[in-house]
């Protein structure tokens, strides 16, 4: 397991929500410090070649304006086939209940005609596939400004939203968690845990470790009784499956003040955690960046950090919250690769890089590899039409 690129000049974005579909990968919306989130514009979209390493902006301009979402955050991103399905997330004036669809073949959006009852409007919750459906747990509900822990359904083949009436005791009201759909199970982890469901002050968060499995036969919840190395809790982390195991990178934990950069991984058949140690030169600690799978390889951008330059000042007591916050963090452009199961071929290509070699000698193919391996980004923008 080897961390093998990491390049600079990518989306400088965090809270945004990204999957995988076929070799490329497809990045929705999300924040950067200094943006303007109250002014309503089109949700941006990048992807990313993942032989090339390089990214670029889709043009939204064959779609219908009112079927673009606006620009938001903490919302979900799910891939269903070369559809992808974004739902909830907020900008600074309001959150969204809307399903949007983005075709990947066609580069369209869509209002997809749902039935039943749709959910409401919330950021920080988790969006994962089961079977044919997405499932929606937890988040920051809008209208009644509290947290929950209700889970809802939508059938992507009738897009009909259902209410998951669960047994058991259901996970502490939360927010920013993760949700990951293993053989119809779905295991939740991590996220800022409120128990009241009322958030009143930082005093109230709590950081569980606990790891919650709603089975989706019988809707029953339980905790999972696990063991090994448990990670700490968090939130603001990213989960992804790798041939049947989850796997946890970064996120923050406000009571210990610490920004996360370690890798756990989860076996179900187990019941075990395990703490990883990839070799190579991985991401800084890190919060609400995204982790996407393409094939053995992990990808991993963006997300925010404790600016390492940042000092308090006398002026800084007349700041309000939100932009000491915004001071203190520093967005991220970067882009890191996680080989999971490396060949032979990129464990050679590595050795070239760290000792040096001249690869002239080497076969084209191989040379352009080492070339994007190394080669900072320069995200490409469709043209503007002046008419």
């Amino acid at each position: 397991m080897w961390w093998t690129v990491g390049l600079e000049g990518g989306p400088r974005r965090v809270n945004h929500a990204a999957v995988t579909v076929g070799d490329r990968i497809y990045s929705f919306g999300g924040y950067c410090t200094g943006e303007n989130y109250r002014t309503v514009r089109c949700m941006d979209v990048h992807v990313l070649d993942t032989v090339t390493y390089r990214w670029k902006v889709i043009n939204n301009q064959n779609s219908d304006p009112k079927a673009i979402p606006f620009q938001r955050y903490g919302h979900t991103a799910v891939a269903y086939g070369p559809l992808v399905y974004i739902w909830g997330g907020r900008n600074d004036n309001k959150a969204c209940n809307t399903l949007f669809c983005f075709d990947t073949t066609t580069h369209e959006w869509s209002l997809p005609q749902v039935t039943g009852k749709t959910p409401e409007a919330r950021d920080g919750h988790s969006a994962c596939i089961i079977n044919y459906s997405m499932y929606i747990f937890a988040g920051y509900l809008e209208f009644t400004e509290s947290y929950t822990q209700d889970v809802h359904a939508l059938d992507l083949h009738a897009l009909t939203w259902s209410y998951v009436r669960t047994v058991e005791d259901a996970p502490i009201y939360r927010d920013f968690h993760t949700a990951t759909g293993i053989d119809g199970k779905m295991y939740v982890w991590g996220g800022r845990e409120v128990a009241s469901g009322w958030y009143q002050s930082p005093d109230q968060e709590e950081y569980g470790s606990n790891l919650y499995c709603l089975d989706t036969v019988n809707n029953r919840w339980s905790v999972i009784p696990t063991t090994g190395e448990t990670p700490t809790g968090r939130r603001s982390h990213s989960a992804f499956v790798y041939e049947g195991q989850i796997y946890i990178f970064g996120g923050y934990n406000s009571k210990e003040g610490q920004h996360f950069n370690d890798l756990h991984r989860f076996d179900p058949s187990k019941q075990n955690w395990e703490l990883v140690h990839p070799k190579g030169d991985g991401p800084c600690p890190r919060r609400r960046q995204s982790c996407c799978i393409v094939g053995s390889r992990m990808f991993l951008f963006g997300g925010t950090s404790p600016h390492e330059n940042f000092e308090d000042n006398i002026e800084d007591d007349e700041l309000d919250e939100v932009t000491l916050t915004d001071r203190r963090l520093m967005d991220h452009n970067d882009l890191h690769v996680l080989d999971l199961s490396p060949s032979l071929k990129t464990l050679c290509l590595l050795r070239v890089l760290e000792l040096n070699i001249d690869g002239s000698c080497l076969p084209f193919e191989l040379q352009a590899t080492l070339k994007v391996m190394v080669t900072p980004n320069n995200i490409t923008r469709p043209l503007t039409n002046t008419g």
